[in-house]
């Protein structure tokens, strides 16, 4: 039997991505660890292990009866879903024009779209904070005008990252199916809909996850918008937590465990449909 050598140059990156990774991992795992101890014991024995009369979910019970976990919960999906679903549909509508379509000042367009990146969130907010208070959808008592006054920013702040990647992916598809459609009596949105979507699935799906969680971690807009604790999202009501707790380290380390959870249950289970989506148009064609 031949034995496998492994070269040295691979063995040293899998010792430093491995390294690299705990660095990166453990935090959270120091985290989650703790959010399992008495309050006084964190700081008195931060690394040990919440084993027997260390034990304790006294942390988590204090965050449910100090605070709405289960509302801001359905504040941050709401909010974070209906931004998703409409970046992915209006992104992937004006790619599809840009990659296909010739028209006047389209090389323009685009150009006007790549520089849209460059700004920051920050520069925008006061005037799109005066605009949304003269449509009367800010400090409301709605909470469908509220989460609509966080949703129409973060609408806009996604949009070019999402034309930018589905272009890439779409300008690689074949022609030839949407000219065979055209012949089938297919309109543009049915060739869109039922053609591009379905080919174009990994990178629409790698837009959906990074919008949904930009949008889920977004808390600059949320601090804006969202004054009252009913309206708290998940990320917005940490922030609070936080402030409020003081040196409540128990407290608020079961949140930041609340927190991060579904982002991470996201990169679990879909982390393959980002991977193939940032690499898929760059492959093809």
């Amino acid at each position: 039997m031949t034995r496998r050598r492994f070269p040295v140059g691979k063995t040293l990156l899998y010792g430093f991505m491995s390294l690299w990774a705990l660095t990166t991992i453990y935090p959270f795992i120091w985290v989650i660890l703790n959010s399992f101890k008495p309050r006084g014991l964190i700081r008195s024995d931060t690394f040990s292990l919440p084993i027997g009369d260390k034990f304790t979910l006294e942390n988590y019970v204090t965050a449910f009866k100090r605070v709405d976990i289960g509302t801001a919960y359905v504040n941050s999906i709401v909010i974070s879903g209906a931004v998703t679903v409409v970046v992915m549909v209006l992104a992937g509508l004006a790619a599809y024009a840009m990659v296909r379509y010739s028209f006047r000042l389209r090389g323009f367009l685009h150009s006007m779209i790549i520089a849209s990146m460059m700004f920051p969130v920050f520069s925008t907010i006061i005037p799109v904070f005066r605009m949304e208070s003269s449509w009367g959808i800010v400090n409301t008592g709605s909470i469908w005008l509220t989460r609509l006054s966080v949703v129409l920013p973060q609408i806009a702040g996604n949009l070019s990252f999402a034309i930018i990647v589905l272009m890439g992916f779409i300008r690689s598809l074949p022609v030839d199916l949407e000219e065979a459609a055209y012949l089938e009596g297919y309109n543009v949105y049915q060739i869109f809909f039922r053609i591009i979507m379905p080919l174009a699935k990994p990178s629409f799906a790698t837009v959906g996850i990074f919008t949904f969680l930009w949008s889920y971690n977004d808390l600059f807009l949320q601090m804006f918008f969202l004054r009252s604790k009913k309206f708290f999202t998940i990320t917005r009501l940490l922030n609070e937590i936080s402030s409020q707790a003081g040196t409540n380290y128990g407290l608020m380390v079961a949140a930041v465990v609340m927190v991060v959870i579904p982002v991470l249950v996201v990169y679990i289970f879909l982390q393959n449909y980002i991977i193939k989506g940032m690499t898929a148009g760059a492959v093809k064609g």
